[in-house]
Order: structure tokens, then sequence, then C-alpha cells
């Protein structure tokens, strides 16, 4: 396969973003990797990378570009409580950017680009924030998105007007949820609110929970990494790429 670093004209600048390709000729969908809160880091990379390996176009998007190349910056120990917490801190304004008005222009572009870089449908898997925003594409560009696969998403049931769940009703995708246990950001009565909201829209899901996984659980580059769930996570998503965009297909 191969990857680089590119840019991607946007209405408010120029996001940077991974690309990673397979190697061989023939027809590959698209997978638009919504990154978590750390950034486009080398874990974003393996885990983009080992998508495409199996024939898939993706691309992963600095969605913070509007704070910089480097935003996020290096992560600290995530395992010292201090550290952690002046980092988390730093993040919220980031996060904060990420609007549903901002997200749907940005991901205009996002589309357009992968888009051109692929063939046939697209797809979306999104972590943590990530899934959160998949949510919000999915709902504003229904007709280009055929699939979501969250993974420990958070907050996408709030009390606010423009929370993700009060948007579902619009999205034509084909959602993969699959929640971190005991997670405060996103609990079991906000999960059965989500589901409530979903089965009212009639959209087409299925939502679980990772038993025993925490927040982050697909992450190999901090302290809640579960590698059991992590593998599940890529044999769900694999699953759900192949239903709905069809497997890819080699040259003649």
């Amino acid at each position: 396969m191969s990857s680089e670093m590119i840019e991607i004209n946007t209405a408010d600048g120029v996001a940077g973003a991974y690309l990673a390709k397979p190697a061989e000729e023939g027809r590959h969908p698209g997978v638009l990797f919504l990154i978590d809160a750390f950034g486009v880091r080398p874990q974003i990379k393996r885990m983009a990378d080992r998508i495409a390996a199996r024939g898939y176009v993706v691309l992963a998007p600095n969605l913070f570009y509007l704070a910089g190349e480097d935003p996020v910056g290096e992560m600290p120990d995530m395992s010292a409580a201090g550290d952690r917490d002046a980092f988390m801190q730093r993040l919220l304004p980031l996060m904060a950017a990420l609007t549903p008005e901002a997200v749907a222009s940005d991901a205009d572009a996002y589309l357009r680009c992968l888009e051109a870089e692929s063939d046939g449908p697209i797809a979306i898997t999104g972590y943590c924030m990530g899934a959160r925003v998949g949510l919000h594409i999915a709902a504003t560009h229904p007709a280009r998105v055929v699939a979501l696969g969250g993974f420990h998403g958070g907050r996408l049931v709030t009390d606010a007007p423009d929370s993700p769940h009060r948007s579902v009703g619009s999205i034509q995708a084909e959602l993969y949820l699959a929640f971190a246990d005991n997670d405060q950001s996103m609990t079991r009565e906000n999960i059965a609110e989500l589901e409530r909201a979903l089965d009212e829209a009639g959209v087409e899901y299925r939502a679980e929970v990772y038993e025993g996984a925490a927040h982050g659980y697909t992450m190999a580059d901090t302290p809640v990494y579960d590698a059991d769930a992590a593998e599940r996570h890529y044999q769900e998503l694999f699953a759900l790429l192949e239903r709905t965009t069809g497997a890819p297909q080699p040259a003649g």
C-alpha cells in the first residue's frame, strides 16, 4: 500500500490529512477515518493502514486544522493523572470548535477529496469524538455516506439542542455503534435514548457495549487499550464495510 500526507482545501482554510491507498489496482471504496481528540499521530496512521490493506482508500483529516498543523502536540504519559488532566483541558477548546455547522462544512471538502481518490461508496469510521462527528456528517450528507462505524463514542446524547441524537432522522447510512463499558460520556441511559431516536427514525443500526472495555479501547498508544476489544472492532468494521460498500475488487 501507499500513504502520504495531503492538503485539502476547505471553505475556511487548508486541512492536512493522512491518505492511505491499496497498492493493487482495482475498485477501492472510500473510508473517512474520523480521529479521536489526540490528533493525527502514528497510532491513527497504523489503524488507517490496516483498513487500507483490506482494499479501501482511507482518509484521516486533521479535524483541528483551524488551530494549526499539529495543535494537539505530543501526548503526555496518559497514566499520570496530573499530566492527563492538563492535556485534556488543553483539548477542550479544540473539540468545542467542532460545531455541527463547522463539521458539515468541512465534511463536504473531506468527502469530495475521498470521492476523487476512491471508487464506489464511502463509509465512515469514527473514534471517541470522531463517532460524534461521524453522526453529524451522516445526518448532513446522507446521500454520500452508506455506513458509519462508531467506536467508544461519547456525548452522542446531551441536553443541547444540537445533540447528535436529535438529527438522526435524515440518516440513510447503516450504523454499527460499539460503546465502552461504564462510560460516563455515554451511559447506558444515553445509549437507550439514542436507540429510541434511531428506532423512531427507522435507521438501520446495531448498538453494543463491549463489556469490560474502557473509553478509548481501540487506541494502542493509551493505557486504556484493550487488544481483544480492538480486534473485535476491526472484525465488526470490516463486516460493515463489506456489507455496505461491497468487497474491494482487484483489476481484471
